[in-house]
């Protein structure tokens, strides 16, 4: 196969299979971290050790979601592409407004803290998936 040639054939199923041990794998690594981080020193080793434990399965993730859309054909990367387009600017107000309301004085204490937004960040992508697929139906 060439360079730009789009495959017909089916993704393999480990690759899909992915999809779920990998996001597993990393929600557990967030949640280990955080539940670590509150029993350390902050500033410490330890603490930026636990900060810094969900990075490798998070990049593990994303590397299998390109993998997997190397393998899609040309419209279902066309969906993912417009679910993406929703979702990455929504991701940035978010995260921009969060920041600049933290900076303000408005800390969200245990509501809407950066941390408990990240979650939400998938949603604008889920919408963006289901309106591409009702589009393209």
């Amino acid at each position: 196969m060439t360079p730009g040639t789009v495959s017909n054939s089916k993704p393999e199923r480990s690759s899909w299979s992915a999809f779920i041990v990998v996001p597993v794998i990393f929600v557990g690594a967030y949640f280990a971290a955080r539940a670590g981080i509150k029993r350390v020193e902050p500033g410490s080793l330890a603490a930026l050790g636990l900060a810094l434990l969900p990075v490798p399965p998070f990049a593990w993730l994303i590397w299998c979601f390109v993998r997997g859309i190397r393998s899609m054909d040309e419209l279902e990367r066309r969906i993912q592409l417009e679910a993406l387009a929703l979702a990455f600017p929504i991701a940035l107000l978010v995260t921009f407004t969060a920041g600049l309301l933290d900076l303000a004085g408005f800390h969200g204490e245990g509501n809407w803290d950066l941390p408990r937004l990240c979650p939400l960040l998938l949603l604008p992508y889920w919408i963006g998936l289901a309106l591409a697929r009702r589009r393209y139906s």
